[in-house]
């Protein structure tokens, strides 16, 4: 069946794979990706037409593949969709120059620029009275000579991702978890020796394994109302220093007290599009404390598509049909995974292994880099390659937290 829009999409991960899932499951339709690698889950896929663009983060190669997309498909609504950090900033801060038939649906590159830093993203937390762990906003000229008002070990990471990444240095991490005071100086040493430019965030650290960690993903329609909310308890996590942090197990949950707290705060700020929290449980106080805002959805978005609620219906109903959407508290249980059955039972704590089962028998259980309609040999050996790779990363890596 022909449709009258086409899904363009910005990356190459399971975050764009899994999109490009949805759109296909949905409408049959096969997604246009650009991605900088001629490798990851969406190369060689037979639901996507990727082409590599290794230019595909400069801001004028971005304009052009729209542009080019934008004609090939003239006669059809072009939904712009950046599946990482970079293309949703992209998106946001070029969208005005966007061909007529292209529709991104992201906030302002002023808003965005606002919600990705996560000082002022804290600062909006305070004012809105969402919860979030003790944080010092850190400043180069700050040297060793801060003061703490939280006790070790403490958690540091980039008030600014985007910028973060530009400047690699031997054992980057996504987020730093220092011991000790010196071992905190010597990380903040060598991010700066390596030219990032912001403020870095030092957090106290929450305790707690992985099954402390929830993810809820929403959808805001055109008026920047929330239609949808899917709370994810997650399992487990991966523990490599480049992917820390990165979902491996989730087990969607019906949504807390929190989700009502982030509903009024994205409608007050007029949000559009979807958005992910990272929020962890601290069972010291009972509160449920938000980390941060991705303005996307996030790698791990299939959990919501899997548990009956498709993310590219939403776009596509709200954005191409301009429908009115009713609001959705999502409750279906379910449970997605993205490493093998076995890693998950060896290292998810053994309160969870019977609802992990119960799922599995009913069906309930979704891994969105295995489509049944997507099966071509190269990519389906890949996939099982790097699926196997999880014993050894974590035989390596993983340590249990207290």
């Amino acid at each position: 069946m022909e449709h009258n829009f086409q899904p363009l999409l910005f990356g190459g991960d399971i975050n764009v794979y899994s999109v490009a899932r949805a759109f296909h499951e949905a409408y049959g339709v096969k997604s246009v990706c650009f991605g900088k690698f001629a490798s990851g889950p969406a190369y060689g896929s037979t639901i996507l037409d990727y082409r590599v663009c290794p230019q595909n983060e400069d801001a004028a190669t971005f304009r052009k593949n729209v542009a080019d997309v934008a004609a090939e498909f003239a006669g059809k609504t072009v939904l712009v969709i950046g599946c990482g950090d970079s293309y949703v900033k992209l998106a946001a801060e070029n969208k005005d120059t966007f061909p007529p038939n292209c529709v991104a649906a992201t906030v302002s590159g002023a808003l965005i620029n606002t919600l990705i830093n996560k000082q002022t993203f804290y600062e909006l937390c305070d004012r809105y009275g969402i919860d979030h762990p003790g944080t010092f906003i850190y400043r180069r000229e700050m040297g060793h000579d801060f003061t703490l008002d939280f006790q070790p070990p403490y958690i540091c990471k980039p008030a600014n991702g985007v910028a973060y990444w530009e400047h690699p240095f031997p054992g980057n991490e996504k987020v730093f978890t220092c011991p000790d005071r010196k071992s905190l100086e010597e990380v903040l040493d060598k991010v700066y020796a390596a030219g990032y430019p912001d403020t870095m965030i030092i957090q106290d650290f929450i305790p707690g394994d992985d099954s402390y960690m929830r993810v809820l993903t929403n959808y805001s329609d055109r008026n920047g109302k929330v239609k949808l909310m899917c709370m994810g308890h997650v399992l487990l996590e991966e523990h490599t220093p480049h992917g820390i942090g990165n979902h491996a197990v989730i087990l969607t949950e019906p949504c807390g007290e929190i989700a009502e707290k982030i509903r009024a705060f994205l409608e007050d700020i007029g949000y559009v599009g979807f958005s992910n929290f990272d929020i962890k449980y601290d069972q010291r106080d009972g509160k449920y404390k938000v980390f941060e805002i991705n303005c996307r959805q996030g790698r791990s978005n299939y959990y919501v598509t899997g548990a009956g609620y498709n993310i590219a219906k939403l776009l596509v109903e709200d954005r191409v049909e301009g429908k009115d959407l009713p609001f959705v508290l999502a409750d279906n249980p379910s449970l997605w995974r993205v490493v093998p059955r076995k890693v998950a039972f060896r290292y998810i704590v053994s309160d969870y292994h019977q609802e992990m089962k119960d799922l599995m028998r009913q069906g309930r259980e979704v891994r969105p880099l295995f489509y049944h309609k997507d099966r071509p040999l190269l990519r389906t050996l890949r996939m099982e390659k790097n699926l196997l790779g999880h014993f050894q990363k974590f035989k390596r890596y993983y340590q249990r937290k207290s």
